[in-house]
């Protein structure tokens, strides 16, 4: 989805720079905004519809008092992008049973691991039940993930019937609030897979049947989930690899059309790359527009109990941290993905520069962050708790030791004086708003720093 959030960011800035908003600049916008959707593999005539519908609402409707044409274009194009997004879902964090349904290759099983985690986060116990009996490798991949998350596993190797697995391990598994089935796939929706994924919904009777579909299906996600809800009479769809797909727009109409509400989407690897889906806050995100719920999410995802993040910052305003505190803070926005996240969920449409926060700058800054942990890991506890001592002789031994050029040594220190001294100056309220102001423009404040500025 990245291109097609990217391009949509960039008519936005379009918009918002525009001194005022003419009837060239309505025509040049709705062009483009079709251009994006139908490179998203929208389909042409949901496209066109609404190419028509936002050319009409942008030419005759007026905007609220008090709002700029420029900002009700944005919410006028807001609005019709929503439309297609389909219903927003509604995921229980209560004691139930999950079947999980799909092809080969969707992300069944890798999903299956997603959902304990995001269960388990809850607060609820989780059971993952292997009912997979023809893909080899299923088995001891459910098992192995159940490992990583900490999940109960049930499974019977070697059983090709899925029905006895499934009861066997509801019976099992019985305590349990969550019980997660994952079921066999197959290259093509044929009777054999229909009749079996029949008998396991009639064995176990799940509160939730969720289809499994990768994005990149595009337009063609619709006639799947058509097929499979005839079979079972789906609850709901879960989506994966949202993340490096330019058709992530055209599943998500297809599927909106069919009126199932996608619960759950994946946007990468790792079982933490996992959400549920607000078509809101997803379009939001899509435009830039920013997402402090899932900004706020995304930090508690990052393990940092309250109480010692209240610490850190105190600790850090008052400019009386050293580098084994930094290392800390580095420690937790090096975790995968993590940096990505939180730019995703800020409002940049509309922030002189936005253009510049892109996938690439935010690689270049997770770069940075693992070479300067790396090079901390090099240093003693004494020059971690007082940086002062860090001598010539010392930052040749630290360059040495953790294999990295002596100027990657020095860059760590300066970024680290420059972020004392900044946040030192903050101390009471005092110049507050200049200093923010001139760090900001010089682009030598913590993670700006990160994101292409001068250290």
């Amino acid at each position: 989805m990245e291109s097609f959030a990217s391009a949509l960011r960039e008519t936005i800035r379009k918009i918002t720079g525009s001194s005022y908003i003419s009837k060239e600049t309505i025509a040049e916008v709705v062009k483009e905004v079709q251009r994006i959707l139908l490179k998203a593999d929208v389909n042409v005539k949901l496209a066109l519809e609404l190419s028509k519908t936002l050319e009409k609402r942008a030419s005759e409707e007026k905007p609220p008092a008090g709002m700029m044409e420029q900002d009700y274009m944005v919410r006028i194009i807001y609005e019709e992008l929503l439309g297609i997004m389909g219903l927003e879902s509604a995921v229980k964090i209560a004691p139930q049973t999950i079947m999980l349904v799909g092809l080969y290759g969707q992300g069944k099983t890798t999903s299956a691991g997603k959902l304990s985690r995001f269960f388990m986060k809850k607060g609820l116990s989780v059971g993952l039940i292997a009912a997979d009996v023809h893909r080899p490798a299923a088995y001891n991949q459910l098992k192995q993930i159940a490992g990583q998350v900490n999940a109960s596993f049930f499974g019977i190797e070697g059983e090709k019937n899925p029905a006895k697995i499934v009861k066997a391990g509801l019976k099992e598994f019985e305590k349990l609030q969550v019980r997660i089935i994952d079921t066999s796939g197959r290259d093509s929706l044929d009777k054999d897979l229909i009749e079996e994924i029949r008998k396991v919904n009639e064995e176990c009777s799940p509160d939730e049947k969720l289809l499994v579909m990768d994005a990149t299906l595009g337009q063609q996600a619709g006639p799947q989930a058509a097929a499979m809800d005839d079979a079972v009479g789906l609850t709901g769809i879960i989506l994966t690899k949202m993340d490096g797909t330019g058709k992530g727009g055209g599943a998500l109409s297809a599927v909106a059309q069919l009126k199932k509400p996608v619960y759950f989407i994946g946007t990468g690897e790792h079982l933490e790359d996992f959400e549920v889906f607000n078509p809101k806050k997803f379009l939001s995100r899509l435009l830039g527009l920013g997402d402090l719920d899932f900004l706020l999410e995304t930090v508690q995802d990052m393990d940092l109990k309250p109480e010692d993040a209240e610490k850190s910052v105190n600790k850090l305003m008052s400019g009386k941290f050293n580098l084994k505190d930094m290392y800390d803070v580095w420690e937790k926005f090096s975790q995968p993905g993590i940096m990505g996240k939180i730019f995703n969920a800020l409002p940049v449409a509309k922030m002189p520069g936005a253009a510049k926060i892109d996938e690439s700058a935010i690689e270049n800054a997770e770069s940075k962050l693992r070479t300067y942990r790396v090079i901390l890991d090099s240093m003693t506890d004494s020059e971690l708790e007082d940086p002062d001592l860090i001598n010539q002789s010392r930052i040749t031994r630290i360059s040495r030791g953790c294999g990295r050029p002596e100027t990657d040594v020095r860059a760590l220190l300066k970024e680290y004086k420059n972020m004392k001294k900044n946040l030192k100056a903050f101390q009471g309220n005092r110049g507050l708003k200049k200093m923010l102001k001139s760090q900001m423009k010089s682009g030598n404040f913590g993670l700006e720093n990160m994101l292409g500025g001068e250290s």
